[in-house]
């Protein structure tokens, strides 16, 4: 194994790595942009306040969710992507 370089964005000069980018003209993506969140939510009323149902023993759950608002209870969870504005909105 080699050593580690140092990235050319600090070699050149810049501040981060995203001034770098816009500077020589790289795109990035839509979705690696910003900071992505995984939101868990329930498939019957939409609610986000879903925990897991803890089984008998430590360590052996049943692999299942439930809904706090709805007392929903099975495995089929939706699971939503959401940007930082979306997810600070959905605490509020």
């Amino acid at each position: 194994m080699g050593k580690l370089a140092t990235p050319d964005w600090i070699l050149k000069g810049f501040k981060s790595k995203d001034e770098y980018d816009k500077k020589i003209g790289k795109k990035t993506s839509g979705k690696n942009a910003g900071k992505a969140y995984k939101v868990k939510k329930c498939p019957e009323c939409g609610g986000i306040n879903v925990g897991v149902v803890l089984g008998q023993e430590e360590g052996r759950g049943k692999s299942e969710w439930e809904c706090k608002k709805c007392k929903w209870k099975g495995r089929d969870i939706d699971e939503k992507e959401v940007g930082e504005e979306e997810f600070l909105k959905l605490g509020e």
